[in-house]
């Protein structure tokens, strides 16, 4: 009874969140922008021209170029982007709930901690960015996204995506762009880390990368000139109504390129991923097609650090003959139990919802 009532719950907060009403669509001219319908098999391909009161409308692609048209990365290898700025073809308009993943992503990303200097303040890290392997199959914009027994936390991030294989090391003239979200649960990712070093990375992958943890946006985009498109991003996620991260992509402290150079230099690291060692989806110094790259998330996040009352208990922990563990375990522990006892993570029955212009949306329900 108490699963059926959350679920209705979801239904009710998905209905009354504040999804946008319209997303501004770039011309060709400066992106193309892509959205499908249907299944794996027997998708419909749109380059999409408008996007207001819950339909989204433009021209149906793969009844235009027919035979490999139902990706976006396949039909821009072959066709080119002036030929797709000048593609006609019959009118499709659709719901936005009907919309399903945009294009076909690896399960391997590349990510990137503390990019913005207002949310590494307010997580208190110093010394990044940082890098770290993100291990997931993405979901679709509106795929909930389960609680169990996480600190279940939410990051909106610009990914950047690679079209074809390309050297790390010589960054590609062009890339695709879709929002997502980097759901975290901060207590396994906080009993995995080095709190004596948390820009090693240690934790990041296995704290991000349960099933579900990265729904990605519903629109896909190509911009003519990546470079200054991407900075102009307008980053924003609601947690329910409210408006709790808001930033432009040009915060970032490394850019685009930046990303993969440090990337180049890190594609040896490897990090414990269940019981494996994973690094960075990098094989002899080539990043593969479809990769997604995660350029970090604003200020707004719940975690806020470690607070100082966890910091005394844990201390206290320790003293009263917690010797066995490093005292940071201690600290952890108590940080772990006060947020849950609190509820400030996101909780069941809760919706996040992300938008930008340009970029579409995501709503995602928290479920049990």
């Amino acid at each position: 009874m108490r699963k059926t009532l959350i679920f209705i719950w979801s239904i009710f907060m998905v209905l009354s969140n504040p999804a946008a009403a319209k997303v501004d669509i770039a011309p060709r001219s400066e992106a193309l922008t892509f959205a499908r319908i249907g299944s794996p098999g027997a998708y419909q391909l749109m380059l999409v021209s408008s996007y207001a009161d819950g339909r989204v409308s433009g021209i149906n692609l793969s009844a235009s170029f027919g035979t490999d048209s139902d990706d976006p990365i396949t039909l821009y290898a072959a066709q080119g982007y002036d030929a797709l700025v000048a593609a006609d073809g019959p009118a499709l308009g659709v719901a936005v709930e009907d919309l399903v993943l945009p294009v076909d992503l690896t399960a391997s990303h590349i990510a990137v901690g503390t990019n913005f200097p207002a949310h590494a303040e307010e997580a208190t890290v110093e010394d990044g960015p940082f890098l770290f392997a993100k291990e997931v199959v993405p979901t679709p914009f509106n795929a909930p996204v389960s609680q169990g027994e996480a600190l279940l936390d939410y990051e909106v991030e610009l990914c950047f995506v690679a079209l074809e294989d390309f050297d790390v090391a010589s960054p590609p003239q062009s890339a695709g762009l879709v929002l997502c979200n980097d759901v975290t649960d901060r207590a396994k990712l906080m009993r995995h880390l080095n709190p004596s070093d948390v820009t090693s990375g240690d934790g990041f992958t296995t704290g991000k990368s349960a099933p579900g943890y990265m729904p990605v946006g519903n629109l896909f985009v190509i911009p003519r000139d990546l470079r200054s498109f991407a900075p102009e991003v307008d980053l924003k996620l609601y947690r329910g109504s409210d408006l709790v991260q808001s930033a432009k992509q040009s915060l970032a402290i490394w850019d685009f390129d930046e990303i993969l150079s440090q990337s180049a230099a890190r594609a040896d690291v490897t990090w414990d991923y269940q019981g494996r060692q994973v690094g960075l989806p990098i094989t002899n110094g080539v990043v593969p097609a479809r990769t997604a790259v995660l350029g970090g998330t604003p200020d707004g996040t719940v975690f806020k650090g470690i607070d100082r009352v966890a910091m005394i208990m844990g201390v206290a922990d320790w003293l009263l003959g917690g010797w066995n563990k490093p005292l940071t375990h201690w600290v952890i522990e108590r940080h772990i139990a006060r947020a849950h006892a609190q509820g400030v993570y996101l909780q069941a029955g809760e919706t996040m919802t992300i938008s930008a212009d340009h970029l579409g949306e995501l709503v995602n329900p928290i479920t049990e």
